[in-house]
């Protein structure tokens, strides 16, 4: 049975701005690398076969920190499909303006299923590639396999909903806070 380990990268500035972050490519905080060191920690017994990261610097700079030390030789995939979710026009806005300027358009783009900002995904478009990463990577897995996978907020709640059966509602509605592992058995 394979296991696997589920996190969002460390947190960053536009964490801390409260800024949609989305594609726009920030490296951690110094609170995020130890984050990221604190995952590692709690992994570092893990024989860890194969690891995943997001084409985004905060998922690579996560995953190198939480191996760094304690796993050597281990296949790292990246793949932009497991990716942040692209805000579109919001990238780099302040979500807390936003909101007070435009609540109600604010809460359809912010956690709407269906409906994407401006120019960008809705959480069904990354729910689709989300689970298109996983059902192509999942049969590769051998039984005694233990994976890594270092992503986003947006990308970890179609995971959830893959691995924990949970309604698109309950999809929608959680916040994912740096250094939250989800594992899963398959």
């Amino acid at each position: 049975m394979a296991k696997i380990f589920v996190f969002r990268h460390g947190q960053t500035v536009d964490n801390i701005e409260h800024d949609f972050s989305g594609i726009h490519d920030v490296d951690l905080t110094q609170a995020g690398i130890e984050e990221a060191e604190q995952i590692g920690e709690k992994l570092k017994n893990e024989p860890v076969t194969k690891a995943y990261q997001s084409n985004q610097i905060r998922s690579q700079h996560t995953l190198q920190l939480v191996l760094n030390g304690w796993h050597k030789n281990v296949q790292i995939f990246t793949d932009s499909r497991i990716r942040e979710r692209d805000y579109g026009d919001l990238t780099g806005l302040n979500k807390d303006a936003l909101a007070r300027i435009d609540p109600k358009d604010f809460e359809l783009w912010h956690r709407s299923y269906d409906t994407p900002p401006p120019n960008g995904e809705s959480i069904k478009n990354v729910e689709v590639r989300v689970l298109d990463f996983l059902n192509e990577i999942i049969p590769t897995w051998e039984k005694d396999d233990i994976i890594f996978i270092s992503t986003h907020g947006n990308s970890i709640r179609p995971m959830r909903r893959y691995f924990e059966h949970l309604s698109i509602p309950e999809m929608c509605s959680f916040e994912h806070a740096p250094g939250k592992i989800y594992s899963y058995n398959i």
